[in-house]
């Protein structure tokens, strides 16, 4: 079980795998007013970041669940790093229907929403591990500016128009879910620079050391293409956003 190999390549030396910097991350910890002991749940926790910072500057304890068996591992030494091996539990598998043992005082899910086929779906999961009045929390993008064409939408990464909301959308959908928006904290054009763009030495490192792979192709036409990709529509159109929500 693991993600696709070209994403574990461009995103190796990537410590968070969305666009939030590491102030973004405290920035929400604080927003979320939290208290030491809180248990938190990140389904799709990838390298780490999140739960081990939060380990340590506000003595949460929690568990995440990832699909890559990399980033897994790079959350582990995280954890010893940072110290907190002993409030953070990794685990490698499919987040897909993964509902703690113990109720959690946050539960999140940070950009990976395809884990309960969408928005309406992984909150629906996470509620199950929710304890009564705990918070939710849910990082997905939106669209900065509506596309003028489905042609610039896929440039977004995006299959359609249809596949993300405006901010002001976005934040009106969770209501007829039965959910407050209680905080929120978005990415900037910086943070989206340094997802983004500290792909590329990566990937060209990891084609300096991998010249024969099968996937050197694939890395070298994404290496030559995404820059200028990245620039023209990505950072211009899509934004991105963690929303904390409770329930009504």
């Amino acid at each position: 079980m693991d993600i696709p190999r070209i994403f574990n390549i461009a995103e190796s030396a990537h410590r968070i795998h969305n666009p939030f910097t590491p102030e973004k991350f405290a920035t929400l910890g604080v927003a979320l007013r939290m208290e030491k002991g809180t248990r938190v749940l990140d389904l799709g926790s990838g390298s780490g970041e999140m739960l081990c910072t939060w380990a340590r500057d506000y003595g949460v304890i929690g568990t995440g669940v990832d699909m890559s068996q990399l980033f897994t591992e790079q959350a582990k030494l995280r954890a010893e790093e940072l110290g907190v091996a002993d409030q953070v539990e990794f685990i490698h598998g499919d987040a897909v229907g993964y509902v703690s043992d113990e109720k959690v005082g946050v539960a999140a899910c940070v950009g990976a929403s395809w884990i309960g086929g969408g928005v309406a779906g992984t909150i629906e999961l996470l509620a199950r591990s929710l304890l009564t009045g705990g918070i939710i929390l849910i990082g997905e993008p939106y669209w900065r500016q509506l596309p003028p064409t489905e042609d610039v939408a896929r440039e977004c990464h995006a299959n359609s128009i249809s596949d993300f909301l405006t901010l002001p959308e976005r934040l009106a959908s969770f209501g007829p879910l039965g959910y407050d928006v209680v905080e929120m904290v978005l990415a900037d054009q910086d943070g989206w620079d340094r997802y983004v763009a500290a792909q590329w030495l990566t990937m060209r490192r990891w084609l300096e050391a991998n010249p024969g792979d099968e996937l050197a192709q694939e890395v070298r036409d994404k290496l030559t293409t995404e820059p200028e990709r990245y620039a023209v529509y990505t950072r211009e159109y899509l934004g991105w956003g963690v929303f904390a929500l409770m329930k009504r």
